[in-house]
């Protein structure tokens, strides 16, 4: 196992950087376990506040430099680059304005007897955060930034093709004046992780990835009783019900599916269109999403980027070639360059074939036709995920009815990208448990402690 920026774009490997030793890792452990003992303890949450704001600002004025670290590690485009660091800002701040609220005592009316009693919010200790490669700022600000302004101290391990920019960001927590041992990055291995979960100055763990890596660490968590908390994979339903505007739609839908070059757990991965609308939409999405060209990340106007490797290039090209093979219609793209894939477009995707259940993480849309909304509802929750949902409907009581109905951590009523600071991200199913941003980010590793007073 290695850790390096490989150019996606190019193939080109830029640095290599070293895995950590084991007798590094300790003193990293030993440093988080001291700092939340020591700083943690001793500081009020205002405190905490400040150092997490001038972190927000910090990845304001290097946002040049971080969102380029960014296009070389997976070939995000630049203009969404720039949009992932100012996103990561703002979770700071609002970490940083909210976190006496967040954090204030909260009373309890009893029942019975004399006196008071009130929930007391305070820090678990060391935590460790594994973030994925594909939002390599935004994840661990939605991580780090409740968490440290609680009081735990984190052991960050970013992802292999990620070590610049998890560097970079240890640096920004070093620079905002966090002192050493509150935010240690850590170049580890999978066998190191799970010594990591298994110490008992580790209070808890929190993951965002792939089922298969959930499961693993939820295993290793599980074996020594540690809060986990996991954001796992998705295939999330784009429902079409009604429109009074398809060219907007379609837009939209283009946007659900091809944000990051399509590698976004969240992202609108099947469309599901009632059958007076199907063939339309089916129509205008196939040529827009044919009409969005790969090119340079590194250059402004860019809509589609590579694929972050080679290897998920490969994973890519094998899904569609075996969904073909199991029967689905390739309308449009299914072809690699490089690491480049074009926006591509299934339909015909029948249940009981591997597609139909699979997660395809690159710009691959699957378009289904249904007769009515019980129909659209009951496939859209015909997956072993939930983690979001988007519906588009012109009936305000439909869209409640429906939302109401789909199983899933978040659902988007005619609007796409709306995602906020405030507002809650997580899934149920395969999609993971838990929940990140917003005040119930803030309440995942935190000690509720209950103080009655007679």
């Amino acid at each position: 196992m290695s850790y390096a920026v490989t150019n996606p774009a190019t193939g080109e490997t830029v640095k290599t950087y070293p895995t950590i030793t084991d007798a590094e890792l300790e003193a990293a452990i030993a440093s988080a376990d001291e700092t939340h003992r020591t700083w943690s303890r001793s500081t009020s949450v205002g405190e905490r506040a400040a150092l997490i704001r001038r972190v927000g600002e910090l990845h304001l004025e290097r946002r040049d430099e971080l969102a380029a670290i960014i296009v070389r590690e997976m070939g995000k485009p630049i203009e969404q680059a720039y949009a992932e660091v100012d996103f990561s800002a703002d979770i700071y701040a609002y970490y940083a304005d909210n976190a006496e609220s967040l954090l204030k005592d909260e009373s309890i009316e009893l029942l019975a007897g004399e006196g008071s009693a009130l929930i007391r919010r305070s820090s678990l200790g060391v935590l460790l955060g594994i973030m994925p490669w594909n939002f390599p700022y935004y994840q661990v600000a939605r991580f780090a930034g409740p968490n440290l302004v609680i009081g735990n101290t984190i052991l960050l391990k970013h992802a292999e093709q990620c070590p610049e920019s998890a560097a970079a960001i240890e640096q920004i927590f070093r620079d905002a004046g966090f002192p050493e041992g509150a935010y240690v990055n850590i170049y580890a291995s999978h066998d190191q992780i799970a010594a990591v979960i298994a110490d008992k100055r580790v209070q808890g763990v929190s993951l965002t990835g792939s089922e298969r890596a959930g499961a693993a660490i939820a295993e290793v968590a599980g074996r020594h009783l540690k809060k986990v908390v996991l954001e796992l994979g998705g295939s999330d339903p784009f429902i079409l019900l009604s429109t009074d505007d398809l060219d907007a739609t379609v837009e939209a839908a283009v946007a659900a599916r091809l944000d990051n070059n399509g590698q976004a757990c969240n992202a609108a991965k099947r469309f599901i269109v009632v059958e007076e609308l199907y063939q339309p939409f089916l129509d205008k999405f196939s040529a827009a999403i044919s009409a969005v060209e790969t090119g340079d990340p590194s250059k402004e106007g860019t809509g589609l980027g590579p694929l972050s490797s080679a290897k998920a290039t490969e994973t890519l090209t094998e899904q569609v070639e075996r969904a073909v093979a199991q029967g689905a219609t390739l309308v449009t793209g299914g072809t690699a360059e490089g690491n480049f894939y074009a926006g591509t477009v299934l339909t015909d995707v029948k249940p009981g074939s591997d597609a139909f259940h699979e997660e395809f993480f690159g710009p691959v849309a699957q378009v289904f036709k249904v007769a009515d909304e019980a129909e659209a509802v009951q496939l859209a929750n015909d997956t072993p995920f939930g983690l979001g949902s988007y519906v588009f409907t012109t009936d305000a009581e439909q869209a409640l009815r429906v939302a109401d109905s789909i199983e899933a951590g978040m659902v988007f009523v005619n609007v796409v990208g709306a995602d906020g600071a405030e507002l809650p991200f997580g899934g149920i199913k395969r999609s993971g448990s838990g929940r990140e941003l917003g005040r119930f980010g803030a309440d995942e590793f935190v000690n509720k402690k209950m103080i009655r007073i007679g």
